[in-house]
């Protein structure tokens, strides 16, 4: 592993708590319709109408929240209450203002690499969803650079190594997710540590096959890439 110059983390289930408060907010929308029809169906219809949608609505909240009112009035043929439906858009709401809960030793690791490499966030998601958590993290002054985007891709992530002009040998991309944090990076000839987090989307989800023939190390706690950067 050559050493980096530069260290960029994912944010959502990789800095703080994500994916669960989506979990618990789709078992509330379950129960909701539970009436009109099965928790089966429901998940799947508004996987399938998230997936569609997202192209529209891009990634966060926002979509989650917009998908769900598209799935619970196809499903229920437009017999879904008005009240039903505030239940939906409050849920939202909250969610935008859960608050940030860091994972176990996220600071600790960030003050510790703090001065000796350069720091960014590369996210994808909603622009002032995410910029609010961020904020509300604590973490912002840890970093350099902060990169909210639409997609983590390839050419999304050449771009940003474009633009602060990092060898891409050089860099290191820390996430959760194999699809958005590994994949795009090896093939771009970058460096990734992936970290897996116990739930995570399945639209992020990556053949394992797949990802046993792929060039990049699998820690399971942040304060285990000192291990690497150390070597």
């Amino acid at each position: 592993m050559t050493k980096p110059s530069v260290i960029a983390f994912d944010a959502d289930d990789t800095l703080w708590v994500n994916e669960p408060i989506f979990n618990e907010v789709e078992d509330k929308f379950a129960k909701l319709l539970l009436h009109y029809t099965s928790e089966e169906t429901l998940k799947k219809k508004l996987f399938d109408t998230e997936i569609k949608n997202l192209h529209i609505f891009g990634y966060g909240v926002k979509g989650f929240m917009l998908s769900m009112i598209e799935t619970a009035i196809e499903l229920t043929n437009g017999q879904i209450t008005g009240d039903e439906i505030h239940k939906i858009i409050s849920w939202g709401k909250d969610m935008l203002q859960h608050p940030v809960h860091l994972l176990d030793g996220i600071e600790e690791t960030l003050k510790e690499l703090h001065g000796d490499y350069k720091l960014m966030i590369i996210t994808k998601g909603d622009l002032f969803d995410q910029e609010s958590k961020i904020a509300r993290s604590g973490l912002a002054d840890y970093f350099d650079h902060i990169e909210i985007v639409s997609e983590k891709d390839e050419k999304t992530y050449q771009q940003i190594l474009d633009k602060y002009n990092i060898a891409k040998e050089e860099f290191l991309m820390i996430g959760n997710s194999a699809k958005s944090d590994v994949l795009p990076l090896i093939n771009i000839g970058s460096q990734a540590i992936h970290i897996p987090y116990h739930t995570t989307w399945e639209h992020e989800k990556v053949d394992e096959a797949q990802k046993a023939k792929l060039p990049y190390i699998e820690i399971s706690e942040i304060k285990q890439i000192f291990n690497y950067l150390n070597k």
